[in-house]
């Protein structure tokens, strides 16, 4: 097959770093060039001032002009704050905002039809967004907004110049006649009006700034979730805006001044004819011709394309992470290293600062942070004052991999605010999840898809290898024990009686004596770093040392795993396997496991996918390596994933670089 060739102008075009999985009807993208070649097609932001020289050239050589935009999804944060959109739009006829002409969504909504599969993935897309309470950009707090019991309507306005307006049929003049529609017609109602904030900071030209003159007009100027809007009014008017679409999905009644690309299909009010729209379509029609058609979508931390339910699931985790550490940061006694980390994982609302000790007496309005190890009675005495508001801070279940410098800081860490997951002595925040959260089944689906997936691919918390092969007898029941360093908090706080790798393998093998025990130390303990190593008597009392053996070859091949709290308890779960429990684990308690102890607090029995899903989704934070920007459990698999393929191309100067910044962190 002939390779394919698409020009550009823009150099944003070439700044995309999906460019290729977004387009792949291209090969090469070059940029254009009287001297080069013609390439096969053109390429442009739509009908921005940046694509006219492409538009002409295309014209020129009789090429097709291939329309570029931002998809209706784009991203957790702004372009201009370095967040890569997640969707695009790909119009090979016109672009959906230029209502002058046809687009290829206008065509698909004038004459195609929706089978039953893509119209109830419209319909799961739909209630998701809904219930996630997605815009196109994602980064606004999503706070409630205090307005009087009258103010029923809302009106948008929109920044002067926007293509939109003048390709949608409308003017200037169009948002005031909008407004004192809004006001007319609702006579009894305070009216919303939502200006853009850089036209209240001065930076941009609006059209209804003057609605702050009339008393029933309270003007909006915060940059805030659309949803928060939606949830205070009836109604919604709108020039052009994808605002109006948004509060269709949201059950809005919509009064359109323009002609924006959901207008004239009979569900919204127009006050502008589009007489090519000559049918009538449901609002999930317009949603999958829109959302499901004409975008294309992209994980841009992979580069993989994925399905809008994942580019939901993705956006929705970042802005969930992104709300609850929105706020001032208070970080104390933290390494350099990990300094370079730890306001990743805060995400972009939060504002960190860095001080080597608490402070004496609490601060209003900030939250204190401390690496939860730190922990210990000394400092409980000494910081009493801060202990009931103080988050802790540790490594999450899915760390790192030992294949190259770049994946050496981790991709998760969990950021509690009650307590610490290892910690049962008191509750922590993913214990309190387990017993309340509302698992979704869109979230069930998603923890068995990450449980199969993380399965499949041999992936744990450090994914250090060993050897992948072992012999074991045939007929026997088989019980892998893990061993722990002995001096761990969790050993320490949550297995009273059984403290010891030594203790732990007496007890099972009284408990099964004819079963053949698999005995793994800990990695730590077999360098000779920490505590933990057996007595001599405890040596006679398993079958086989498997030390040195990949635990994932170990937990495929086991019936059963006996621990005190070790994390190979949870990865034996997601395989399904019987797990006994001598402490009291995070996993422990909610039906799944044989438990030696209870926790009282610990009140409901869960799926094992409601397991992984607290686990795995809601509790931890990700974080991509090369953007440092928040992401989710599934974007790291993937990325552990590809860096298992990733050969080293390093030259000998970046090796000798990167050993001499390794050894200078590693003395900090």
């Amino acid at each position: 097959m002939a390779k394919r060739t698409a020009g550009y102008t823009s150099s944003g075009i070439r700044k995309l770093v999906a460019l290729t999985t977004l387009l792949p009807e291209f090969d090469r993208f070059v940029h254009l060039n009287p001297l080069k070649p013609k390439p096969n097609a053109v390429i442009g932001w739509g009908l921005k001032p940046t694509s006219l020289r492409a538009r002409q050239y295309a014209k020129r050589h009789q090429l097709p002009y291939i329309a570029l935009e931002d998809g209706f999804i784009r991203s957790l944060g702004l372009g201009v704050d370095g967040f890569q959109p997640h969707s695009l739009v790909v119009d090979e006829t016109g672009i959906y905002y230029d209502a002058s002409r046809p687009s290829d969504l206008e065509n698909w909504l004038n004459t195609a039809s929706f089978n039953d599969e893509e119209l109830v993935q419209a319909e799961r897309c739909m209630a998701l967004i809904t219930r996630y309470r997605l815009s196109k950009y994602n980064h606004a707090p999503d706070q409630p907004l205090q307005v009087s019991s009258r103010a029923r309507v809302l009106v948008v306005d929109q920044t002067a110049g926007d293509a939109s307006i003048y390709y949608g049929g409308a003017q200037a003049e169009s948002f005031q006649k909008m407004l004192e529609a809004a006001l007319e017609a609702h006579p009894e109602s305070d009216i919303l009006v939502k200006i853009h904030p850089d036209v209240i900071a001065g930076k941009k030209q609006g059209h209804l700034l003057n609605a702050a003159d009339h008393p029933r007009c309270r003007v909006i100027s915060e940059d805030l979730n659309p949803w928060t809007l939606f949830d205070q009014v009836d109604h919604v008017y709108v020039v052009t805006s994808q605002l109006g679409f948004e509060a269709l999905l949201a059950g809005k009644q919509v009064h359109c001044f323009g002609i924006p690309f959901y207008s004239g299909w009979g569900l919204t009010h127009d006050q502008v004819a589009c007489h090519r729209r000559r049918i009538k379509r449901p609002l999930v029609e317009v949603f999958a011709a829109a959302y499901l058609r004409y975008c294309r979508y992209v994980n841009p931390y992979t580069r993989q394309s994925v399905t809008l339910e994942e580019t939901i699931a993705l956006i929705a985790d970042q802005r969930r992470q992104q709300e609850r550490y929105r706020g001032n940061w208070r970080a104390c006694g933290f390494s350099s290293w990990k300094r370079r980390f730890i306001g990743d994982f805060l995400g972009p609302a939060a504002q960190v600062n860095y001080h080597a000790k608490l402070p004496a007496s609490e601060q209003p309005e900030e939250h204190l942070l401390v690496w939860s190890s730190r922990i210990d009675a000394d400092f409980k005495h000494q910081h009493s004052q801060h202990m009931a508001k103080l988050w802790r801070m540790e490594d999450g279940f899915i760390r790192s991999v030992g294949l190259g410098v770049d994946l050496t800081q981790p991709l998760s860490l969990v950021i509690d605010s009650q307590g610490i997951y290892y910690d049962p002595s008191q509750p922590s925040d993913l214990e309190t999840q387990l017993n309340h959260a509302h698992f979704s089944n869109d979230l069930l689906l998603r923890a068995q898809y990450l449980r199969k997936r993380l399965v499949a691919l041999k992936l744990s918390k450090y994914n250090v290898g060993g050897q992948a092969t072992i012999r074991l007898p045939k007929g026997r029941h088989t019980i892998l024990v893990p061993g722990q360093v002995e001096s761990d908090a969790s050993i320490a706080t949550g297995s009273p009686h059984i403290n010891t790798n030594s203790g732990l393998l007496s007890a099972v093998r009284s408990a099964h004596p004819d079963a053949f025990i698999v005995y793994k130390a800990h990695p730590d303990v077999v360098s000779g770093a920490r505590i933990g190593a057996l007595d001599t008597n405890a040596k006679r009392l398993y079958d086989l040392d498997a030390s040195d053996i990949d635990i994932a070859t170990l937990l495929e091949r086991v019936d059963a795993v006996h621990t005190m709290s070790s994390l190979t308890g949870f990865e034996a779960l997601l395989r399904k396997r019987e797990v006994t429990t001598y402490g009291l684990p995070f996993y422990a308690g909610w039906g799944l496991t044989q438990d030696a102890l209870s926790c009282p607090r610990r009140m409901r029995s869960l799926s094992l996918d409601a397991l992984v899903a607290g686990t795995l989704i809601l509790y931890p934070g990700y974080v991509d390596p090369t953007t440092r920007q928040l992401c989710n459990a599934e974007t790291v698999v993937s990325l552990l994933e590809q860096a298992r393929t990733q050969k080293n191309t390093l030259t000998w100067k970046q090796h000798l670089y990167r050993c001499y910044r390794n050894l200078l962190i590693g003395r900090h």
